[in-house]
């Protein structure tokens, strides 16, 4: 089969086969952030609004748990076996998702990105009646391994549990963002717009399934993809190889390789979760000009990079660029004393 170009609709057509349950609010705004962008004195900047996705704050992981959830549901599962750091947006959005659901959510979360105040997200997780395991185990395979460890545990007593598995998992949670690049270009097309760059926070199935969309819908602009974290592998490699899983389950031809991902690690800082001045700023800048909070730990890094872009001109003036914002302000509570400004200290930002 020939790899052509799709329409939004055709795309849609293609993920209308799996399985899905309803559960944000879609599509998400797009909204213009004028005053942000005139104070950068650059071009225009439009926000994709997926922080109001609904259901506990938004964020992207809603999208895509319309699609595991719904996997979980056709393997007749009872509960979910999860996990992430002790903020996870996901874990919150999971949590709320499984209650609408019907399904016991079992969160394995770990402190070694962040200590286990019970605020933010995790605050969040224990209202909506998490069973919350606080675990010292890093981010990444170990966490994994524990994961696929209490589910086999909750198999041999019985239960039915849907794990978070990356292998399996992330492909099927991509086929969200490839829609939801079908939504950015549809909705500022009917603005009579091209955008130039389009920017997200994204080192997963998010970013992979953006990908995916700008190669099936042909789009030509570019997709710049700023980690929050660094794996322990090369991430473009594996985002094309998530991309062409999640092209396999929607029955379609195109693949992508590494040098297909325009992905960037430089605006993480010291590491994962750790609070970065050009974060700092971020927040600042776009909360005292449109009122749109972004979180420390992806969004506001993302952000950094845009900003950067912009006062480095690496990115044409007179076009229009394209901010993703994925969500995960809960967490600001939980990052109180590194986000405190001092008194009297202001952003600079003029009418």
């Amino acid at each position: 089969m020939t790899a052509v170009d799709l329409t939004p609709d055709e795309l849609r057509r293609c993920a209308g086969r799996l399985p899905r349950v309803n559960l944000a609010h879609l599509p998400t705004p797009l909204e213009e952030a004028s005053r942000f962008a005139r104070h950068l004195k650059g071009p225009r900047i439009f926000i994709k609004r997926d922080d109001c996705t609904g259901l506990l704050f938004g964020g992207n992981k809603t999208r895509h748990n319309e699609f595991l959830l719904a996997e979980a549901l056709r393997q007749k599962s009872d509960m979910l076996v999860w996990g992430a750091g002790v903020q996870s947006n996901n874990c919150r959005q999971t949590a709320a998702a499984c209650n609408r659901l019907g399904l016991e959510c079992h969160l394995y979360l770990t402190r070694a990105t962040h200590n286990d105040d019970i605020q933010g997200n995790l605050l969040l997780d224990h209202l909506m009646g998490a069973k919350v395991h606080i675990v010292d185990v890093p981010l990444g395979p170990e966490l994994d391994n524990l994961l696929l460890a209490k589910a086999e545990e909750m198999r041999r007593a019985g239960r039915k549990p849907y794990v978070w598995d990356r292998v399996t998992g992330r492909p099927i949670a991509a086929v969200s963002y490839a829609l939801c690049m079908a939504e950015i270009l549809e909705g500022i097309r009917q603005r009579g717009i091209e955008p130039a760059v389009i920017y997200a926070a994204a080192a997963g199935a998010t970013g992979a399934g953006l990908a995916l969309g700008k190669k099936v819908l042909g789009w030509t602009g570019r997709l710049r993809l700023l980690c929050p974290i660094r794996w322990p592998w090369d991430t473009a490699t594996d985002l094309a190889e998530v991309a062409n899983q999640t092209a396999v389950l929607l029955g379609l031809p195109h693949r992508l390789q590494a040098a297909d991902i325009d992905v960037s690690d430089s605006y993480i800082g010291p590491g994962y979760g750790a609070v970065t001045p050009a974060g700092r700023e971020a927040i600042d800048l776009l909360g005292r000009t449109e009122g749109i909070l972004l979180d420390p730990v992806y969004t506001a890094k993302a952000m950094a990079g845009l900003i950067d872009d912009i006062r480095q001109k690496r990115v044409p003036a007179d076009g229009a660029l394209v901010f993703v914002h994925t969500g995960g302000t809960p967490a600001v509570f939980a990052y109180r004393d590194e986000l405190v400004w001092v008194r009297g200290q202001g952003s600079g930002v003029r009418d």
